[in-house]
């Protein structure tokens, strides 16, 4: 029994491979337009069309292949239309190259090289197949051709950039050249000659400290854009070590604070974004391959190939094929030129070519520079989350219960829920400045690489609190996050006529956004039981709101919590069975009012140090996150807690550093 009926079989059977193809070059337009988006866009509909445009992609041409590979030309009276569908088979190897926008939707696409070899090499001897198996006295053999090369060339690209960004590769790339340092040996035995002729030796080790280095600081002025955009690409350079867990060196150390110590904020952090930029497209883009000599000939080579095609097909007599299969020719064509053209005036616009033209091109082209630099680096944008709020929503609708019972409800959530604010101008620069005082007042390499451990201990030392505050610290980092989430908001809503305006947003947004991080991102955080305690402070949280009849988180909501008596503490009352923080948290909310009245603090002031507090809360997560969750977030539009990261490294706050002696140079003396 047929299910479906002749008459679709046979349209199935006559638009099957059209249709494939087509569809493989719609999925190639969607990912050169789309792709590149997601390096500033944190939209989940883009993401979502990007993924299903890049995981369909290669199904859909290989699929193609498939069919063609199968198809009765050689003895049939469709003759002719397998030639002309034969030819068809170079566009999909150029599909299988990818446009150059992406090679890799996550980073684990790059550990797939291998596969994608072998891919390669199947995929390219199927399509020579077809391509011989077609071979007729006919003029279109030919001008399939230069469409083969181009092919070639893109789907080699795809899979040398997939075997170049994964982690082995890369680090291997980077790895600095042996240095054995002065010579032990002959060192040793100059050293026992003298010392058998009688003479009194000793040693003297010189070392040169980077503090010395630094006392020549550049002058403190605005950068222009390509100074900025140089500066950027010589850091990238040195810093995209980070991403393969490598470690830097003192001349490392010593070129990033003369520069980074005595600059603008704003101008600090547009370096990190270009910076990043580059990161992004060397390990998600085909970048390293393009943006060079070789690369340029290849792309040229590509778009002469197609043109080439094209006039060709133009010039044969392509009537005698079937209208439909000249159209859909026609298409394929056009498509890939088109492709290629888009492809080239992407490569112009990059930060790579702009830095090239600012080093090579005597008339700097300040306007052209201008447009490309002014174009947006990432999202500048912080996911939020509030626990309270979350508490009160609303029941789940029954298209929310349907999703749970599919068990597929979290990972909705995790794409629809929340809002992003942007990154406010003025919490940018407390971030930069505190991080910059850090840096400063550690005058030792030593010291500056123990201040990565820190959470909040020394803005509590330095505005004597640290006696009444430092215990909110004592606890796993998960614990002491939700502690001061909670207490910010209870202080937010209490001081809602408050003069103060930015440091108590940017606390606001702070707080949120490590929530998010929490709730949305753990990976990004030390390992630890948050998710436990983050349920059991919600549940404890939801009781108390029903029980008190509270709607909406506000004043009055937090009044509420605040007159609750804290005696006992709630560790003692619960003991191991909730891990909840609220009223932890209402405790330290009502330690941060009383300080008010007993350091005679002023709201503005309070709100400065809760901002502060929040920053090296910031500050120590971006520290203690592994390189590849931070390289996984340039494709969601970046992540603040990664700009914060590649700051610190700029300014000696890492454990990357591995120095302890700095230049020693050690030599005889004679006593």
């Amino acid at each position: 029994m047929q299910v479906f009926s002749k008459i679709l079989r046979t349209l199935w059977n006559l638009w099957e491979l059209r249709a494939l193809v087509l569809l493989s070059l719609s999925l190639q337009i969607i990912l050169i337009i789309f792709s590149n988006r997601r390096k500033y866009s944190k939209g989940n509909l883009i993401r979502a069309i990007i993924w299903l445009a890049y995981l369909s992609a290669d199904w859909v041409a290989t699929v193609s292949l498939g069919v063609l590979s199968n198809g009765q030309g050689d003895n049939s009276q469709d003759d002719q239309s397998y030639v002309i569908m034969a030819f068809w088979a170079p566009f999909l190897l150029l599909h299988l190259g990818g446009p150059d926008t992406i090679t890799a939707y996550a980073l684990e696409d790059n550990e797939l090289w291998l596969r994608h070899l072998l891919g390669l090499i199947v995929q390219v001897g199927v399509a020579f197949y077809v391509f011989v198996r077609s071979l007729k006295p006919s003029q279109l053999n030919f001008a399939a051709i230069p469409i083969f090369v181009a092919g070639c060339i893109k789907y080699g690209e795809r899979t040398w950039v997939l075997w170049s960004a994964s982690s082995q590769n890369f680090r291997e790339s980077l790895l600095p050249r042996p240095d054995p340092g002065p010579n032990y040996a002959k060192f040793m035995e100059e050293y026992i000659l003298k010392k058998s002729e009688g003479f009194v030796l000793s040693w003297d080790a010189t070392q040169v400290s980077h503090d010395e280095a630094n006392n020549s600081a550049a002058t403190r002025e605005r950068l222009s854009d390509v100074v900025i955009l140089n500066a950027a690409y010589d850091f990238f350079l040195i810093f995209r070590r980070l991403f393969a867990d490598l470690i830097l060196s003192f001349q490392d150390l010593e070129k990033s604070l003369l520069f980074f110590r005595d600059i603008y904020w704003e101008d600090a952090f547009k370096v990190i974004e270009v910076e990043l930029g580059f990161m992004y497209d060397v390990l998600y883009t085909k970048a390293p391959t393009i943006y060079s000599l070789w690369g340029v000939a290849r792309r040229f080579t590509c778009i002469l190939s197609t043109t080439t095609a094209l006039l060709a097909f133009c010039i044969i007599d392509w009537h005698k094929y079937l209208l439909v299969d000249a159209i859909v020719t026609f298409f394929l064509l056009v498509g890939a030129i088109g492709l290629e053209i888009y492809a080239i005036l992407l490569l112009l616009s990059s930060d790579w070519t702009s830095r090239w033209l600012s080093n090579h091109w005597s008339g700097k082209p300040n306007n052209w520079l201008r447009f490309i630099t002014s174009k947006k680096k990432w999202s500048n944008s912080m996911a939020q989350y509030n626990l309270s709020c979350s508490c009160l929503k609303s029941e789940p609708t029954i298209c929310c219960k349907i999703l749970k019972l599919a068990c597929i409800h979290r990972t909705i959530e995790t794409y629809l829920s929340g809002n992003s604010e942007d990154v406010p101008q003025y919490l940018k620069e407390s971030i930069f400045k505190q991080l910059a005082g850090r840096s400063r007042r550690a005058p030792q390499f030593g010291v500056r690489k123990e201040l990565c451990a820190l959470r909040a201990d020394q803005v509590l030392q330095q505005e004597n609190c640290k006696h009444e505050l430092g215990w909110s610290f004592d606890f796993e980092f998960d614990h002491s996050i939700l502690l001061w989430h909670l207490a910010t908001d209870l202080c937010y809503f209490c001081d809602i006529e408050s003069d103060g305006k930015d440091p108590r947003i940017s606390s606001k947004l702070l707080s949120d956004y490590m929530m998010y991080i929490l709730v949305k991102r753990p990976y990004m955080l030390p390992n630890g039981i948050g998710q436990i305690r983050f349920q059991d402070t919600c549940a404890e949280a939801m009781e108390f709101f029903q029980e008190n009849k509270i709607t909406i988180f506000n004043e009055d909501a937090c009044q509420k919590l605040l007159k609750v008596e804290i005696i006992i503490p709630p560790s003692e009352i619960k003991g191991d069975r909730s891990k909840s923080v609220l009223f932890d948290a209402c405790k330290l909310a009502k330690c941060l009012r009383s300080m008010e009245r007993e350091k005679q603090w002023g709201k503005q002031q309070k709100w400065e140090i809760i901002n502060q507090v929040w920053v090296e809360i910031l500050s120590y997560a971006a520290n203690q996150c592994r390189w590849n969750h931070h390289a996984q977030q340039l494709r969601r539009g970046g992540e603040l807690l990664t700009h914060v990261w590649l700051l610190m490294a700029h300014l000696g706050i890492s454990e990357h550093y591995q120095i302890s002696q700095g230049h020693a140079r050690t030599k005889l003396v004679v006593l």
